[in-house]
Parts: C-alpha cells; sequence; structure tokens
C-alpha cells in the first residue's frame, strides 16, 4: 500500500477508536512536512477537532501514539501547533527501493482521457521566433508530460495562412521582390518572407506619414494609405478566389512551410498533424449561419453578425465583418468543430500567449452557446511575453530574435563553455559537436521551461548556459557522473540485509517516491516548471550524496551495490523526466 493510503487509514482507525467517529478521505489531508521541522509527512490536525471534541495539541498527540503502535513504518512523531510531523523508519524506504528501483515504467500513469494539445501557430508570413519557442518547448513538453501521465495525446499545429497580415507580405513581395526567391537569396524560406513584411512596414509607415504631412489626422492616414488599401483588396480578393493572388498565395506559403519544418526539426519538436486556417475559415462561417438561424447570434445593418455575451460578464463579439470576410474567431470554431470530428476528443488544449486570455473565454462560450459538445473540453493554457535583457520585441519593425539565431548562438555559447573546460580533449570533432549541440539545447529548454507558464519571463542566452546552479547542463552533467560510475562496475543482486541507510541516502530515496505524484500534479496543473524544479531538486541532492559518500571504494559490496543501483534510478528518473522535456542526455561531457 502507497505510504499515504497507509496513513490516512491509520487517521481512519485512530478516529473511529479513539473518537467513535467515521471519517471520510476528504476529512483528512496529508502534506509533505517543512524543511525546518523533523518529519516526512505531515497530517493537518486542525479539521479532525470538531470530532475529537478537543484541542489540536491533544488530538494530534493522540493520534501520534496510536499510529506509531500500529504502522510498523512510522517510527515517531512530533507536534507543532497542532500539525502531526510523522517521521517514517527507514525500513520503509529501503522496502520501497527494493520493489521498485528496477520498475522502466516507474511514474507512468494509465490512459485516461483523449487530449488533443495545439501549440505553435505561426503566421505564414514571417519567421519563428524567441517568442515561438518558448510556446514550443511549452506545448511539446506538456503534451509529453501529459501523455507520460496516462492521456492519450495527439500535437497539432494550426497555421494562420490567410487574412491581412499575409497580404501584406505577399503585397511587398509583388512590388518590391523583383521576382527573388529563397533560393536566389540565399535565404531561410521564412526568413525571405518575413523579410516583405518588414518591407510592407516600411513603406507604408513612409505613406502614413507623408499624408500626416498633408494635413490628415494620424487615425485617418493610417485607412487612407495607398498600401494598406490595396492589401485589404488583395484580402478580398483571396476570398473570391482570385487565381492569380491565390498562386502568389501559396507559393509564399509553401517557402514558409519549408523554412519553418528546419526550425521544428533544430528544436526537436513535432506535430501529429497541421491545420491551415484557410480550409476551415468556410466551416467557421457556416457555424455563424447555424447560430443566426437558432437566433444564438444577431446581424447587425452593415451586415456584420455578432453574439451577445453580457450574460457571461463580457460584452458583444464580432464574429463576421460586413463584407463578409472572417475575423480570428471565425477560423478558430471552425477547426475546432474539424478537430473534434477528427479525435472526438476529451479536451482540446491550446497554448497562446496570456495576450489572448480574453479570445479563448469567447471561443469557448460561443462554442457553449451553439451547444457544441466538446465545449467544457476546451481549454487556454495561457503563457506569459519571453523578454530580452534589452526589451521586448516587434516582428514588424524587424527586431525580433529569429528562432534559428538564437539556437545557433546557444550553440556557439555551448562550444565555448565546453572548451574553457576543457574536458572534450578525446572526442572526434563529430562528437564534439553533437555534444555542444546537447548542452546547447538542454540549457535553452530548461531555461524556457522552469519557469512558470504564467510568468513572463526575461531569457538570458549566457545564464542559461552555466555548468553550475540551476541549468539544464548541470543536471546533465550529474547524469553523465552517474554513466560514468556504472561503466566501471558491474552491478550485482539487490542485497539490502545489514544495509542502514543515511541521511544523503533517504533523501534521494524520498526524492523518487514523489515522482509518481509529481507527475500527476504538474498535469493537473498544466505546470512543466513543476517538473523542472524537482529535476534540480533530485540533480542537486544527488551532488551532496556523490560527494559526502564513497561509492566504488571504501564500502562493502553489498553498499557498493546499493549506492550503484540507487545512482542508476536517479539517472533513470533524471533521463525520464528530460525527454518529457525534449532534452537529450549525452553520455559523456
Amino acid at each position: 500500500m502507497k505510504l499515504e493510503a497507509l496513513i490516512i487509514a491509520g487517521v481512519q482507525e485512530a478516529m473511529r477508536n479513539l473518537y467513535g467517529q467515521e471519517l471520510g478521505l476528504e476529512s483528512i489531508a496529508l502534506n509533505e512536512t517543512k524543511k525546518e521541522f523533523v518529519g516526512d509527512i505531515t497530517v493537518v490536525v486542525f479539521p479532525l477537532t470538531k470530532f475529537s471534541r478537543l484541542g489540536p495539541e491533544q488530538t494530534a498527540e493522540a493520534i501520534g501514539t496510536y499510529l506509531v503502535k500500529s504502522i510498523e513504518y512510522i517510527s515517531a512523531f512530533n507536534v507543532v501547533k497542532g500539525f502531526l510531523n510523522l517521521q517514517i523508519a527507514n525500513s520503509y524506504w529501503l522496502s520501497f527501493f527494493k520493489a521498485e528501483h528496477n520498475n522502466l515504467e516507474f511514474g507512468k500513469g494509465e490512459k485516461k482521457r483523449k487530449v488533443v494539445l495545439e501549440y505553435c501557430g505561426p503566421n505564414t508570413n514571417k519567421p519563428l521566433h524567441l517568442g515561438h519557442i518558448r510556446n514550443m518547448l511549452l506545448g511539446y513538453s506538456t503534451a509529453n508530460l501529459l501523455s507520460f501521465a496516462g492521456n492519450d495525446v495527439h500535437k497539432v499545429n494550426i497555421y494562420n495562412d490567410r487574412g491581412i497580415a499575409i497580404c501584406k507580405s505577399m503585397l511587398a513581395w509583388k512590388l518590391f521582390g523583383a521576382g527573388a526567391t529563397p533560393e536566389s537569396s540565399g535565404l531561410k524560406g521564412d526568413h525571405f518572407v518575413g523579410k516583405f513584411y518588414v518591407e510592407f512596414d516600411k513603406h507604408y509607415k513612409a505613406e502614413v506619414q507623408a499624408l500626416v504631412e498633408q494635413g490628415l489626422s494620424k487615425e485617418v492616414a493610417e485607412k487612407q494609405a495607398p498600401l494598406i488599401v490595396k492589401a485589404q483588396e488583395m484580402l478580398v480578393q483571396w476570398e473570391q478566389g482570385d487565381k492569380e493572388v491565390l498562386a502568389l498565395w501559396n507559393k509564399m506559403n509553401s517557402w514558409c512551410y519549408e523554412g519553418f519544418e528546419e526550425t521544428f526539426k533544430a528544436l526537436g519538436v513535432d506535430f501529429e498533424k497541421h491545420y491551415k486556417e484557410s480550409d476551415f475559415y468556410l466551416q467557421g462561417k457556416s457555424l455563424v449561419d447555424e447560430g443566426l438561424k437558432k437566433n444564438f447570434f444577431y446581424k447587425k445593418e452593415d451586415g456584420s453578425v455578432w453574439v451577445d455575451l453580457e450574460d457571461k460578464g463580457l460584452d458583444h463579439k464580432l464574429l463576421l465583418r460586413g463584407d463578409g470576410t472572417s475575423v480570428y474567431i471565425t477560423q478558430d470554431m471552425g477547426v475546432a468543430e474539424a478537430r473534434y470530428q477528427d479525435y472526438q476528443f476529451d479536451e482540446s488544449i491550446y497554448v497562446v500567449a496570456s495576450e489572448q486570455d480574453y479570445h479563448f473565454k469567447v471561443l469557448q462560450l460561443v462554442l457553449e452557446k451553439l451547444e457544441k459538445p466538446y465545449a467544457e473540453g476546451i481549454y487556454h493554457l495561457s503563457y506569459g511575453l519571453v523578454n530580452l535583457p534589452n526589451g521586448r520585441m516587434k516582428s514588424r519593425e524587424g527586431t525580433v530574435v529569429d528562432a534559428d539565431d538564437l539556437i545557433a548562438e546557444m550553440i556557439a555559447t555551448a562550444e565555448k563553455h565546453t572548451k574553457e573546460l576543457g574536458k572534450i580533449d578525446d572526442f572526434t570533432p563529430e562528437e564534439a559537436q553533437a555534444l555542444y549541440k546537447t548542452l546547447a539545447m538542454g540549457a535553452l529548454k530548461y531555461f524556457m521551461l522552469k519557469v512558470s507558464p504564467k510568468r513572463s519571463m526575461i531569457f538570458n542566452p549566457e545564464e542559461s548556459i552555466e555548468f553550475q546552479g540551476d541549468t539544464g547542463p548541470f543536471i546533465q552533467f550529474n547524469y553523465v557522473r552517474i554513466q560514468s560510475l556504472l561503466r566501471k562496475q558491474t552491478l550485482a543482486q539487490l542485497q539490502l540485509d545489514g544495509i542502514e541507510i543515511n541521511e544523503d541516502e533517504k533523501d534521494l530515496i524520498k526524492d523518487l517516491y514523489k515522482f509518481p505524484a509529481l507527475i500527476q500534479g504538474a498535469a493537473a496543473n498544466y505546470d512543466i516548471s513543476e517538473l523542472v524544479s524537482y529535476c534540480y531538486s533530485l540533480a542537486k541532492n544527488y551532488s551532496k550524496f556523490y560527494a559526502n559518500n564513497a561509492i566504488l571504494v571504501d564500502t562493502t559490496e553489498d553498499l557498493k551495490n546499493f549506492r550503484l543501483l540507487l545512482s542508476r534510478w536517479v539517472a533513470e528518473v533524471l533521463k525520464s523526466s528530460f525527454g518529457i522535456l525534449g532534452i537529450e542526455m549525452p553520455n559523456r561531457m
């Protein structure tokens, strides 16, 4: 029986025998004992006093005494201000170690729900940037976490491949591109297209400024500038199926897709399916028509369609423009419908920045208005923005940090740091390059994922690559250290007779014991940073254990073998955890 279940059953028995009270599970709360107190598991006694009709200290003393007598694995207790701190005997931790240390599925949950998780969601008018990196790493790792926790997870992407922003790049290429291609310019496809998005903005601002100087207000000038008028005309032509516009659209999007695939591969993320807005905006329009017929939505005099969400504490939301063109919510409605038809999901998760919190509230409420069976399963995994030490990025002004440039910079930084340490003299050039990439991607992913998704963050490449402290390379180093130990010694059958574990060993076994609950908790919270924090704690405790305890020398054979098996299990859990994060473990560094 799990330790927590054992203690809960013991508390129920104590309350029954001491006070004649039958308690349900909801009345008993257990926590990990705080580090400043002696103990392993704490029983929160305050809710029990209404049944005992005694003070918290008296109740805790009575229950603690009962548990020590009735449960062999509880060796002692203490009471601090009504909290009952239980000490778990070393024999329990040894029996747990013996039972689980060879369990290759340790921590994995059984299959539960079907989940579709959408992440990335780039526009096909510019390259992927630092913000996309946070999105992709969060999406990929959260999908892995949910899968490891026991869900049937399907990773998907949505290409925002239509709309006014896409037309801006198309128009700029048509006016200023002079027939150039990614091949002729020597640029990666998405970088090539993105250059024209910046080019559009530069010329558009010049036109606006000229109109302002002629006496127009800035607001009017921004609407009347010839470039924006032409871009809006191009959008209408696209929706009307103009062959020339569609041909240009297909060509420029294909350049972007090729570039994106290179970045996905470099970052180590993948997708089961790519959806495209352009394939589903009509389906979204049909859902708008459905809502109109059922009087869920209403039409204004200009022909635009709206939904009234005031009864939900929101306002009125535009669903279709007066000229018949769709808005973002329209196509998201269509994609949601198609996705449910594809997967019959229990939950559909959208990994999108917190700037879109309102949008996804509206999406769910609109789908509820339409009485869609999947509306309740819509979940927005909202995350904060990622900035650089020198401030925020702006795509239109060309001040973003491109994902490809950042990956290359991280690899170069990893190479510099590794060479400074001077420990790869026996590596071949190919092995060294592979190590640089493994360390670089480990540093980047770990740094991005250790911050709780809901918080904004500042990414510092130099800080992320350090080999000490709360970094990916520190944990990779401890994994490599264990592999080095295991290469030097053949493991024997586990013998625990006569072994007395010390505090360092107990701390490691306790860390390992927490792993399955940690996985389930992080998955329930959609918070991958909880797993990252766990990895650091485990690696830090292992580093302490390694420094304080002899492993290969000055020990008995049984103790040496126990410590090697303990080390191996730590390595396996770190590797499993880093696998969830999408980080490779090197065998040497």
